[in-house]
């Protein structure tokens, strides 16, 4: 009996240790079965993070194609009612009679396809049909979509008739622009020194002149586009003038005329302009363009020319005389902020500018004066002025532009400028006036090709101090 018992004590034993190691192993499977799924739920919240990741990275590109293609449509809007033409650049698939339209196609259909999963297969496959159809000459190849079409290099077509542009240089791209300008003017200077003892006669002198200069400039401009609003201008200039005084003898009977003759060449004032671009324009709707253009005086100014008081001064009655040489700068640095604005409106692009020039007043000038002595042995004499300060100008202009065709266009506008009175220590200087210059422009443009446009501008003055006329051509080359 005992030993029956101790069996079955032994066997309970035995049993109560098997159960011990068989829930032990079920606790230990299923243990290691948690982690596996915990570990397979880690690895699928990972996956769904990164496809968010991608997603995110995804829509911030599609909205950066968004944002391109809505500046390609307005910059193509603008280009069309330019009548740029389609050219032939890579990128121009845009039909030129409706470019709006089209760009606004490529734009839907950029954003479906890039929005819509699962269809970039379907999209090979009608890849493959569309190059055998084109291949077949049954239909024109399909333009990029997702992506905004290549922008065009050329300068702006509309003709430029004002020294500032109004569309900026395309950005990265570099303009290097030769110019060569005209100009002639022609003007009567009656100087009467005495007094009237009645009306209509004069006891005195009478010193009529008249003064015909020609110049002519040659100028070297470079222009950067920096961003997609940004630009930076230099421009080197070379300056040759010519002036002819015909008068009679003073103090003398003679019915001679004599002709004064002087000139002068040399480098001009060098300048530097930063131009951007302020809002986003369109059709119908205005482009603003600040600038702001800094003028040195690297030229010859006017105070260091030898001026003539022997032939041509009457105990400086009739002025300061005339300069042997004639100065190729203005002698006055200056700094002139603008905003220029252009609109286009289907078939015209109205356009103009506002802009104020202040100079920079200068101290302890003087000029030199020839004394009298004959030509081999010249004698000259300094004489103090002291501080000169030029009239600050403000200036506007306004014009239109009409594209006769994809390649050439013509322009006509109105510039005005009003000067103010030169100051000399701290009061006017003798003889200051204010003074109004007006010029009539009218401008053509050539597109020879994406890379080589000739502008020409015709300017015709409307007021006695503005020169009669200025003929300027531009040769835009973009590299």
């Amino acid at each position: 009996m005992d030993n029956h018992k101790g069996c079955t004590t032994i066997a309970m034993v035995v049993i109560a240790n098997c159960l011990s190691l068989a829930i032990a192993g079920e606790v230990r499977a299923q243990s290691a079965g948690s982690d596996t799924r915990l570990d397979t739920l880690q690895q699928q919240v990972n996956a769904q993070s990164a496809r968010l990741d991608q997603l995110r990275d995804q829509l911030a590109a599609q909205e950066r194609n968004v944002s391109e293609l809505q500046r390609a449509l307005d910059l193509e809007r603008l280009a069309s009612t330019r009548a740029r033409g389609t050219g032939d650049g890579a990128g121009q698939g845009v039909a030129a009679s409706d470019p709006a339209a089209s760009a606004t196609a490529m734009l839907a259909a950029a954003v479906a396809a890039q929005a819509a999963p699962g269809t970039q297969d379907d999209a090979t496959g009608e890849g493959v049909a569309v190059d055998r159809a084109v291949a077949q000459g049954d239909r024109p190849p399909p333009q990029p979509v997702g992506r905004a079409p290549e922008q065009d290099l050329r300068p702006p077509e509309v003709a430029q008739i004002f020294d500032q542009p109004g569309v900026l240089t395309p950005s990265g791209t570099f303009v290097l622009e030769p110019s060569l300008q005209f100009g002639y003017s022609s003007s009567n200077r009656v100087a009467l020194v005495g007094y009237t003892i009645i009306p209509a006669i004069l006891i005195g002198l009478i010193d009529v002149r008249q003064v015909k200069t020609s110049t002519g400039t040659a100028a070297l401009t470079g222009r950067m586009g920096i961003g997609n609003r940004f630009e930076l201008e230099a421009k080197v200039p070379y300056v040759y003038s010519s002036s002819d005084t015909v008068s009679r003898e003073i103090f003398t009977g003679t019915a001679v005329e004599n002709v004064f003759t002087s000139s002068g060449k040399g480098l001009g004032d060098i300048e530097a302009t930063a131009r951007m671009q302020l809002n986003r324009g369109g059709p119908d709707k205005a482009f603003y363009v600040g600038w702001l253009r800094y003028k040195s005086r690297t030229g010859r100014d006017p105070f260091e020319v030898v001026t003539d008081c022997v032939t041509r001064c009457v105990a400086n009655a009739t002025g300061t005389g005339l300069p042997l040489e004639l100065p190729t700068g203005s002698g006055f640095s200056s700094l002139q902020p603008g905003v220029t604005w252009l609109f286009p409106s289907d078939p015209v692009v109205f356009f103009g500018s506002l802009s104020y020039l202040h100079n920079f007043k200068r101290d302890g000038v003087s000029r030199t004066v020839l004394t009298g002595a004959p030509p081999e042995f010249p004698q000259t004499a300094t004489e103090p002025i002291g501080e000169v300060e030029a009239g600050d100008i403000w200036g506007f202009n306004f014009g239109m532009g009409l594209a006769l065709n994809e390649k050439a266009s013509i322009s006509i506008g109105y510039d005005a400028s009003f000067i103010g009175k030169t100051q000399q220590n701290g009061a006017d200087a003798p003889g200051a006036v204010r003074i109004t210059l007006g010029t009539l422009l009218l401008g053509a443009s050539y597109r020879f090709s994406d890379r080589h446009t000739l502008n020409v501008a015709l300017g015709v003055g409307v007021t006695r101090d503005t020169p009669d006329m200025t003929l300027t051509a531009r040769v835009p080359i973009s590299l």
